[in-house]
C-alpha cells in the first residue's frame, strides 16, 4: 500500500518538476569562449550548453575585452588576469531572458536579467558557465559579444557600460543586504518615465522610499551610489514595464518555490502519519 502512494506522491512530484514553459520562437545562436580556457575546460562548458563545439558560430573573449568595460568598476580581484567564463546565447523572438548559470559564484541570475535588459537585451536563452567557480563579471563582455553576433546588431555602448556599472551597484548592495537588493534596482527602473523629471534631492527621496518598502535602511554611501545609476538610467532609452515584469517574475518564483516547501512538508508528515 505505502509503495502505491509513494509512487502516486513520485509521479505528482516528477510533474511538478517538468513543467516549463512553452519555447519561444528560435532565432541565431552564438557561444563567446573565455580566451583562456584549455580544450579540456571548453568540452566541460560545452557540456553545460548542451551542444558539440562546432554546433554554433563561437567568438574568443579575452581579458582585455572584459577590462574594456570592468576596469575602474570591477575590482580586480573579480576581474581576475584571465578570460574563463564563457556564455552561449540563443536570440528569441519573445519569452524574454531565460538564463541558467553554472560555477558562477557571485552574479546571481537576476542580477544577469536585470543587467541585460539594460543592455537592451530583452528575448534570448543566455547560459553562462565555467569549469571552475568565478565571480561572473566578465560574462557580461561575453554575453555582449555573442549576442551581437548571434543577431548582427551592435547594442548601445553607453547601455552596456550601465548594465556593467549597475552589475558592480547591485552585487556590493547585495553583499550587505541580501536579495533584495536587484528588486530595489529593478523598482527604480519601473519608474524611470517619473525619475526623468526629477532633481537628485527628489530621487535621493525615491530610493530610500523604495528601499523601505523591502525593509531596508540604505546608508549615506548605498545613496548615492544607486542615485549616480538612475541618472544613468535616465540617459538611456529604456522600457520600464520590462523591469516592472522582472521584478513581478522575481516574486513569482519566491511564491513558487515557498509553495513546494509547503508541498514536501506535507509530504513528510503524510508519511510520519503513516508509521
Amino acid at each position: 500500500m505505502k509503495k502505491k502512494i509513494l509512487s502516486g506522491v513520485l509521479a505528482i512530484v516528477l510533474s511538478m518538476v517538468m513543467v516549463s514553459p512553452v519555447l519561444a520562437d528560435s532565432k541565431s545562436a552564438c557561444v563567446a569562449i573565455g580566451a583562456d580556457n584549455t580544450d579540456a575546460q571548453l568540452k566541460m562548458v560545452y557540456s553545460y550548453f548542451n551542444i558539440k563545439r562546432g554546433d554554433v558560430e563561437e567568438t574568443v573573449v579575452t581579458n582585455q575585452d572584459e577590462r574594456e568595460y570592468l576596469e575602474g568598476a570591477v575590482s580586480l580581484d573579480k576581474i581576475g588576469t584571465l578570460a574563463l567564463s564563457s556564455v552561449y546565447v540563443q536570440e528569441e523572438t519573445s519569452g524574454g531572458i531565460d538564463l541558467e548559470t553554472h560555477n558562477i559564484d557571485w552574479v546571481t541570475d537576476e542580477m544577469y536579467k536585470s543587467a541585460l535588459g539594460t543592455a537592451g537585451i530583452k528575448n534570448a536563452k543566455v547560459i553562462v558557465a565555467a569549469y571552475t567557480p568565478v565571480s561572473g563579471t566578465g560574462a557580461l563582455t561575453g554575453i555582449y559579444k555573442a549576442y551581437e553576433a548571434a543577431t548582427d546588431t551592435s547594442l548601445d555602448e553607453a547601455a552596456k557600460t550601465t548594465a556593467v556599472e549597475e552589475v558592480v551597484v547591485v552585487g556590493e548592495l547585495q553583499d550587505a543586504i541580501g536579495d533584495d537588493a536587484v528588486n530595489i534596482i529593478n523598482s527604480l527602473k519601473g519608474e524611470i518615465a517619473q525619475t526623468k523629471t526629477m532633481n537628485d534631492d527628489e530621487i535621493r527621496e525615491l530610493i530610500v522610499v523604495t528601499a523601505e518598502k523591502y525593509d531596508t535602511v540604505l546608508d549615506d554611501q548605498q545613496i548615492e551610489e544607486i542615485l549616480t545609476l538612475v541618472n544613468k538610467f535616465n540617459e538611456l532609452n529604456m522600457d520600464p514595464d520590462t523591469f516592472i515584469k522582472l521584478m513581478e517574475a522575481g516574486q513569482e518564483t519566491q511564491g513558487f518555490f515557498q509553495q513546494v516547501q509547503t508541498f514536501f512538508a506535507e509530504i513528510g508528515n503524510f508519511f510520519n502519519s503513516l508509521k
